[in-house]
């Protein structure tokens, strides 16, 4: 499963799609934009009325937590209910016009760390929620090893963390129970200290939510904190994260879903983007990520556990500096997404030469596939070759292939043929090869 974290923002949107298949029991406002500046807030306000008539809340939306320690919630300093729209379009246009430190990690109230420092680009706005303390719940889910696992707290809020052990009741489901079973144990599990009068409510909720968490693939869910009144629920804080594996299938039920890059963190480049949103449209796994795009040791490996393998052998053979890139492509992926794979790697690798006039090494390796057709993907890849094979040429590379599993001597009687055809440099070795032999023989040689 891959995780990848959303915006609060998509979050609710995502939960407010389907709310009523989850929870039909209770009213959700969904109320709430999302803005890059104080323009974009005043625009949103002529068809968004409420932002004009309600006491709002502002902050940023850039996946990162602790947003009222870092004093970036607009209404924390406030009288409650004193924060116009007026006041919120100066207060982004303030945050978002500089650089702000953000700290991660607190003793109590006091920073610990050294601060990330970045611009803010999102903000979310929705209406101000009065409540009571009391009315405040915390919920989340996630999956633990085998297992999902539901939290739920009678308390939510910023200080839920401390003393989580006495505070959070945690319920752990198999893959294999029924509905039945999950709703009488989340029944059977409600924190004591939730208010009697809540409790029923509360345990209809926690089963919606479960059910949401899982149908709609959810990696982890958090609601902190969220608040019932009644019947009306108010989802003060959420955070999020998808398994992007299922993203293929779950297009309609996410809708226009994006995975930023977070606050403090360098932007993702177009290459890893776009083999990103390929992931994102496949069954299969497509992984990229860029470490040091000069350096001259490139991989194109089968599989999230020899991808390690392989990056920590360069490591120890050739020193991580000379290792450019980490990913994976697994899981059957089809002839086209194979040759797009292929050729966004050629594409950096053949960019410029070797600062120090070596050949670049291409290491294509994988452990023995069970289900992966060799044959096909590598066909893939030859047509990358062919694609690339005289900027390959120009640039000196020297490629080494280790693979097994189903068709892979097809596969690589196929690929070898293919690189001599079009004149370039390349060993093949099978199964009967250790894994990772190839980095000792590009590096030795």
């Amino acid at each position: 499963m891959a995780q990848k974290a959303i915006r609060e923002y998509d979050a609710k949107s995502i939960l407010a799609k389907h709310w009523d298949k989850y929870f039909s029991d209770f009213t959700y406002a969904y109320e709430t934009v999302m803005v890059q500046n104080g323009s974009e807030l005043a625009e949103a306000a002529k068809v968004n009325t409420w932002l004009s008539e309600k006491a709002l809340v502002a902050k940023p939306d850039m996946l990162f937590g602790k947003r009222g320690k870092n004093d970036l919630v607009l209404f924390k300093d406030a009288k409650p209910g004193d924060v116009s729209l007026a006041k919120a379009i100066s207060w982004i246009d303030e945050k978002s016009s500089t650089e702000q430190a953000v700290y991660f990690s607190f003793d109590g109230d006091t920073p610990k760390g050294e601060p990330s420092v970045d611009m803010l680009t999102h903000f979310i706005v929705e209406p101000f929620t009065p409540h009571s303390q009391e009315e405040e719940y915390y919920i989340s889910a996630t999956v633990v090893g085998d297992d999902d696992v539901l939290y739920m707290s009678a308390e939510g809020g910023m200080e839920v963390e401390e003393g989580w052990d006495e505070k959070v009741t945690e319920v752990r489901f198999k893959i294999t129970d029924t509905e039945e079973e999950i709703a009488e144990r989340i029944k059977a599990n409600i924190p004591a200290d939730v208010a009697d009068a809540d409790k029923e409510a509360f345990g209809k909720f926690a089963i919606g939510f479960f059910k949401a968490y899982r149908e709609l693939n959810f990696a982890y869910l958090e609601i902190n904190p969220f608040v019932m009144q009644g019947n009306k629920i108010e989802l003060l804080d959420m955070v999020a994260k998808l398994d992007d594996t299922a993203g293929f299938m779950m297009v309609e039920e996410w809708g226009d879903v994006s995975y930023p890059t977070a606050f403090g963190m360098e932007a993702k480049s177009p290459e890893v983007e776009a083999i990103e949103e390929a992931d994102a449209k496949t069954g299969a796994s497509l992984k990229l990520t860029l470490l040091k795009p000069e350096a001259r040791i490139w991989t194109m490996v089968a599989g999230g556990g020899a991808s390690v393998v392989y990056a920590d052998t360069i490591a120890d053979f050739a020193g991580i500096d000379d290792l450019a890139n980490y990913g994976e492509y697994s899981g059957g992926p089809t002839t086209g997404e194979t040759k797009f794979y292929a050729e966004t790697i050629l594409d950096l690798m053949t960019r410029e030469k070797d600062a120090k006039g070596r050949d670049k090494i291409l290491i294509i390796g994988g452990a023995i596939a069970n289900f992966t057709d060799v044959a096909k993907t590598f066909t893939g890849i030859i047509q990358a070759f062919e694609e690339y094979a005289d900027k390959m040429k120009e640039i000196g590379i020297k490629i080494y292939v280790r693979r097994g599993g189903p068709n892979y001597e097809k596969g690589l009687k196929d690929i070898k043929e293919a690189a001599d055809r079009l004149g370039l440099y390349i060993e093949v070795y099978g199964p009967e090869t250790h894994v990772t032999d190839i980095v000792r023989m590009a590096l030795e040689a």
